[in-house]
């Protein structure tokens, strides 16, 4: 994967190391053509629409261009096919390895060792997506004791009636330990000539043509050790599709709230130097410093012991503990957006998913629930005013919203935890999240993130968090 050349902040170009995430035209391809609000709009129907499954989804509104489908009920997990695993019919439904369905030997490219595995597989019916896709990333929530890991491939339905091949989507495991554990990665050099992988997100290769992804399915390979006892668990697997218009800006949205939430403040710049093993240390560390950030604010953490590791003299050493556990070793680097998702679901009865929000309007939305949210955006220094740097992929936190409608962020890209929060003008804030395509330091057209974000919440909700989650899409 190319990345982006690292540079200082106050030089001529945009800074990658405080992200951890080139936001090159190599590293994404640009997000879609005007052709797929076309598309959109073609498919769309006032009615409920079955699903291949039988549920019964609202069709999107005609400023929706993304979907979302999730496995992770008790009637979830029946309906796919399963090789070996069983469903747990606990509080938390999900699934295990029951009875293995094979062996295998994986050589892991980043240890040099060839390790066997039993495995069990379990399949998802197809999804026929609301929207004509031209780009689909997978996340899911599991529990992966040492010597146990899992893989998680995509396989889509073109509008031209072929299929892509099965597209592996991610290798995790939550743990690191070099003995027992694969080390969790990404796959590069994954396409078929439509489509491509990169990194973590499936993109169209060329969407002016009209081509995209109108179904797919996931597949789901649990690991162990030949004969253990110990068993991953799965408890939520889906993946976000989306077709967001080509778009340099997006329309102005009216401010609808005034609220703030207490969510802890964690600089990723007090951490520079620490650990260069995890993507050159702290400065690159905004996607780990914020998802620390929401794991605290709904009153999860790591113990005293998981943090043993850490070196007594560096301050809030759990910012060091989610670099470690978010480390992408193909990446190479800490901003794989489903691995992130991914380490919050390690704690106790957290969920974590990635997707695409529309609008202010939406964040709003969340917020007014008390559901903050970390969103991915990209930006020279002049367009964000009072943020001090330009970058060319960051995660921050939104916490709320001003009376004027201004954004308050949690940036972790600030010198000390006290100056981690921040307001930001609410126009300029929305176009660099929303955009999918913007100029570069050089004067060059490169992606934008189209209104990437992670949403973590606990699986007790109120009746109000539920709601404001269904109304963006995520159930």
């Amino acid at each position: 994967m190319d990345r982006a050349d690292r540079a200082d902040r106050t030089g001529g170009t945009e800074p990658t190391g405080r992200a951890g995430r080139a936001d090159a035209v190599t590293r994404r391809t640009v997000i879609a053509t005007a052709a797929a609000a076309a598309a959109l709009a073609a498919t769309a129907s006032p009615a409920l629409a079955a699903g291949p499954t039988g549920d019964r989804r609202r069709a999107p509104r005609a400023d929706r261009f993304v979907d979302n489908r999730f496995w992770s009920s008790l009637e979830d997990w029946r309906t796919g096919t399963p090789e070996g695993t069983a469903v747990v019919t606990d509080a938390r439904p999900g699934l295990r390895i029951a009875e293995p369905a094979g062996r295998t030997d994986y050589a892991d490219p980043h240890t040099g060792r060839t390790t066997t595995w039993e495995y069990a597989r379990w399949t998802s019916p197809a999804h026929r997506s609301t929207v004509p896709a031209t780009e689909l990333i997978a996340s899911w929530n599991a529990r992966t004791p040492a010597g146990t890991w899992l893989q998680v491939e995509l396989r889509g339905t073109y509008s031209d009636e072929t299929q892509s091949p099965w597209y592996v989507m991610g290798r995790w495991a939550s743990g690191d330990d070099e003995e027992i554990d694969i080390r969790r990665t990404s796959v590069d050099d994954q396409t078929d000539d439509k489509s491509t992988v990169w990194t973590d997100t499936l993109s169209l290769d060329d969407t002016a043509g009209g081509l995209r992804i109108v179904s797919y399915e996931l597949r789901l390979t649990l690991y162990r050790k030949p004969d253990a006892t110990v068993t991953p668990t799965v408890w939520r697997l889906g993946a976000m599709a989306s077709a967001v218009p080509d778009r340099f800006t997006v329309p102005a949205s009216k401010p609808g709230l005034a609220k703030e939430l207490k969510v802890p403040r964690y600089s990723q710049d007090i951490h520079k130097g620490q650990y260069p093993e995890y993507d050159n240390g702290g400065e690159a560390w905004c996607s780990p410093t914020s998802s620390q950030m929401i794991i605290e604010y709904w009153g999860r953490g790591p113990t005293a012991e998981d943090l043993a590791w850490v070196d007594p003299s560096y301050a809030d050493p759990q910012v060091c503990h989610a670099a470690r556990f978010t480390f992408d070793y193909q990446y190479n680097g800490c901003g794989n957006w489903p691995f992130n998702a991914a380490y919050a679901a390690t704690y106790r009865d957290l969920q974590g998913v990635v997707t695409r929000l529309a609008s202010l309007t939406e964040l709003e939305t969340l917020i007014a629930a008390g559901i903050p949210a970390i969103t991915s955006q990209s930006f020279l220094k002049e367009e964000l005013t009072g943020a001090g740097y330009g970058t060319a992929g960051h995660l921050m936190t939104v916490i709320g919203f001003t009376a004027a409608g201004d954004v308050i962020a949690n940036d972790p890209a600030s010198p000390s935890n006290a100056a981690v929060r921040r307001v930001y003008k609410r126009r300029e804030w929305e176009n660099i999240w929303l955009r999918t395509k913007r100029y570069n330091a050089t004067g060059k057209v490169v992606s934008g993130t189209g209104g990437v974000c992670y949403l973590y919440f606990p699986v007790k909700l109120s009746a109000r968090q539920r709601g404001a989650l269904a109304a963006v899409g995520i159930r």
